[in-house]
């Protein structure tokens, strides 16, 4: 039972996903040409909800992980510099794709 509050390798995914997006797409890079800024950001969720989707069939994250998941990535996004509405959007659509890929791997079994 304890487990289910053992949020550890939830966090080290969030911190994860938050850096690797800074890498890709830092805050200020969004401030460059508008057609370059979208084919940036139009790369970059698709490798992210790629890395979430393997990631709850491997560790079927729970509701309070995933609910932690998002507002990690969430606060942390907000922390770094990106635009609240950015931020919003990224994580509850990480957090769809989580739950999606986790049903569909309870189905499997």
């Amino acid at each position: 039972m304890l487990g289910w509050f053992d949020c550890s390798e939830v966090d080290a995914f969030a911190d994860g996903v938050v850096a690797d997006l800074l890498k890709r797409a830092p805050p200020f890079g969004l401030q460059m040409p508008a057609k370059k800024a979208a084919e940036r950001l139009r790369r970059m969720p698709d490798v992210i909800l790629a890395r979430a989707e393997t990631f709850a069939r491997a560790k079927r994250p729970g509701f309070y992980k995933k609910t932690r998941l998002g507002n990690r990535v969430k606060w942390g996004l907000k922390e770094a510099g990106y635009p609240a509405d950015f931020a919003d959007m990224l994580s509850e659509e990480l957090v769809a794709v989580i739950t999606l890929a986790a049903r569909k791997s309870a189905a499997a079994r």
